[in-house]
């Protein structure tokens, strides 16, 4: 087992190969509860990157870069140090040396080093199988092996799928009758959701479902369709088209939206609320209305300042006026589904390293909704905000 590589002299051109002018990486064995079993410091002269490693992904990482970007490589084992030496012509030169049993310092005594084996995750779609819209995707190759450098969309897909079977105990009574769960993917772009939840149901929980995704670019439409049919997948169909002013044939008993942009967000969660959805899963983005709302309205940028004067500093800075901006508009989203009858959850979809826009809502239909309608919440009166969500649906 590999203990620790140290990876130096680069070579000219490395910030073409690796994305960085990195002079130095190291790395080192970790044990971690995400799956990592490496962990990297990867060093510039005036800035240092981290980065996590499975044992395949460090296999990669190694054959791609040893003696490549890298001229001198020292690798640790348990029982040896290994050198690789590559000089001006590329020759590369392997030196072995034999080490005695490493020992950490306990106080007065000494004790052998003991590396305690990673934690393997056990996702719902499993490493070392191929799975073919994965294989399709480019995420895994044909022996099953998830490609390194699409390690980060492996996870995300099995994250979702978490949420997706924490719900199934709500659809009890269809999927014992055998009548399809039927799903609506508001922006579902290139659809790798789509594709792992179908996969999901009809391959893994044995669930028969009906899946329609949506989006605006036709040309993205056209791939996932060809996408189904070089699948052979049925139950599953692409259309091109607005989530605004959008009207499906059936009524959908789960919607998701991934990303999707602004106000859309408002849209999607606004048909399944009227559609009479069981379950929502919506992951927003870009919350533009609210952030321009509180812009216009804030001293620092040049409006009369009518919000409260406690609110001045969280709308003085545009970056954290993004951010205030996001948390507000999420927050009265589920405001106005807990007051349409959903249990609303806020959820880490994943984590922030991998993107800023991790917050997922989960919303699961309970009872019939407020019987005293929908109200102005005090927070909105006193931005002087109007969100989409809480405007009528003309569509």
């Amino acid at each position: 087992m590999i203990l620790s590589v140290t990876l130096s002299k680069p070579v000219n051109n490395i910030e073409n190969s690796l994305g960085k002018p990195y002079i130095k990486i190291k790395i080192r064995a970790v044990n971690t509860a995400d799956g990592a079993s490496y962990a990297a410091e990867m060093f510039t002269k005036t800035q240092v990157f981290h980065q996590k490693f499975s044992e395949s992904q460090l296999d990669d990482f190694l054959k791609a870069n040893s003696g490549i970007t890298f001229k001198n490589v020292v690798t640790r084992t348990e029982s040896e140090e290994i050198t690789l030496l590559t000089n001006k012509k590329g020759k590369t030169t392997e030196l072995h040396k034999k080490l005695t049993s490493p020992v950490v310092s306990t106080g007065s005594t000494t004790s052998p080093l003991k590396i305690l084996p990673a934690k393997k995750k056990n996702y719902l779609l499993p490493e070392g199988r191929p799975i073919p819209f994965l294989v399709l995707l480019g995420i895994m190759n044909d022996e099953g092996k998830v490609i390194s450098s699409r390690y980060d969309k492996f996870r995300q897909i099995n994250r979702f799928l978490e949420f997706i079977d924490d719900i199934l105990p709500e659809f009890t009574d269809k999927t014992a009758a055998g009548k399809p769960i039927r799903i609506a993917d508001f922006g579902c772009g290139k659809s790798y959701l789509t594709f792992a939840v179908h996969y999901f149901l009809t391959e893994i929980r044995h669930i028969n479902c009906e899946i329609e995704g949506l989006d605006l670019k036709e040309e993205v439409i056209t791939y996932c369709n060809d996408m189904a049919a070089k699948l052979g997948l049925k139950g599953l169909i692409f259309h091109t088209g607005n989530i605004a002013d959008y009207s499906g044939a059936h009524s959908p008993d789960i919607v998701i939206t991934l990303h999707a942009c602004d106000t859309a967000t408002d849209y999607a969660l606004k048909y399944a609320v009227e559609r009479n959805a069981r379950a929502i899963l919506s992951v927003p983005c870009c919350q533009h209305q609210i952030n321009t709302q509180l812009q216009n309205r804030g001293k620092a940028s040049g409006a009369t300042g009518q919000v409260p004067p406690e609110f001045e500093p969280l709308l003085k800075w545009g970056i954290i006026r993004e951010k205030f901006s996001s948390l507000v508009t999420d927050a009265l989203r589920g405001e106005w589904l807990e007051e349409q009858g959903y249990k609303v959850q806020m959820l880490e979809f994943i984590d922030m390293e991998h993107t800023p826009k991790n917050i997922l809502i989960r919303a699961v239909k309970k009872n019939s909704g407020s019987s005293k309608g929908t109200a102005t919440p005090e927070l909105m009166r006193s931005l002087g905000i109007q969100p989409e969500i809480f405007t009528t649906r003309t569509s």
